[in-house]
Formats: C-alpha cells, structure tokens, sequence
C-alpha cells in the first residue's frame, strides 16, 4: 500500500500540519503526565489503525523512558497489571472516546467517575482535548495511508511555532 497523497509536501495541508502541531503543544505543555499522553495516544491509535501514530507514540515514549513492557500492554491493559488506576481510568476514556459508534452513550459515567477521581479540572482537559486531536490525526494519517516505520523522535519539534 503506498502513500496516497503527500501531506507534508502541499502547501495547504503543511499549513495545516503546523497548526496542528501548535495545537498539541497546548497538551504537551499541560499537568497531564506525558506517559500518560503517549499512552493515550498509543491506544487510540492502534483502535484506528494508525500505523503511522502507532510508529511515533512508541517511539516518543520509548525515548522519554516508557520501559518495552507497558509499551507491549497498551493493548491488552485491561489484563496487565503494569498501569495505574490513573492511567487505566485514562485509557478507558481514550478507548470509549475512540470507539463513540460503538457505544450509544459514548464515555460511560463509571469511566468518567474514574477520570475524575483521578485527574484535576486541567489535566481532565489536556485529557478530553488529547482523545480529539489523536483521533482527528488517526483519520488523517489513514485516510491517505501514512504508513508507519519511519518515524524518529522529536523529527516535528522544528515544525511547532
């Protein structure tokens, strides 16, 4: 499967991308743990089939230290015993905010209540905001099959401002 369209080589969508890009910087720079962002970003990431975002949320939590165990758990979290009560309460959100068709109500109110038990009013934010721009980055990586392998940590930082 090759790349449809080069996203980074048009004018209009690197405009985009850099945006885009600024607007991550938002959660980035938030109280929310960056494993816990990472994490997030992985599991919906591999919901969507995005092996692009897969390739760079590995990468980027490998290299800020997320040990090859949890990094191999993501997807089976729910039968590991390597996360947290915070970071299960986050992943339920990511998966349940990802998987909206399958659920008539979306975010359950027992996966809400956990997120809240667990996280303050700002990294609540950083956390819903994350779960959007993931999934928003999923359906543009897919729809135009970025594929992943390539990715090198930090390649972006220069693209952000």
């Amino acid at each position: 499967m090759d790349t449809r369209f080069a996203m980074f080589d048009n004018e209009i969508t690197a405009k985009f991308a850099k945006r885009f890009a600024n607007a991550s910087l938002v959660i980035q720079q938030s109280p929310l743990p960056k494993s816990t962002q990472e994490l997030v970003s992985l599991r919906a990431s591999q919901i969507n089939g995005c092996g692009w975002c897969i390739d760079m949320h590995t990468k980027e939590a490998a290299a800020a230290g997320e040990t090859p165990v949890r990094l191999n758990l993501v997807a089976a979290w729910r039968e590991s015993t390597v996360f947290t009560e915070a970071e299960q309460a986050a992943l339920a959100l990511a998966e349940e905010g990802t998987r909206l068709a399958d659920a008539h109500q979306g975010v359950s109110d027992q996966t809400w209540a956990q997120v809240r038990k667990h996280y303050d009013e700002d990294q609540i934010a950083a956390l819903v905001c994350l779960v959007a721009l993931i999934n928003a980055a999923n359906r543009l990586a897919v729809i135009v099959h970025q594929r992943g392998g390539s990715y090198e940590p930090g390649m972006f930082a220069a693209a952000v401002n």
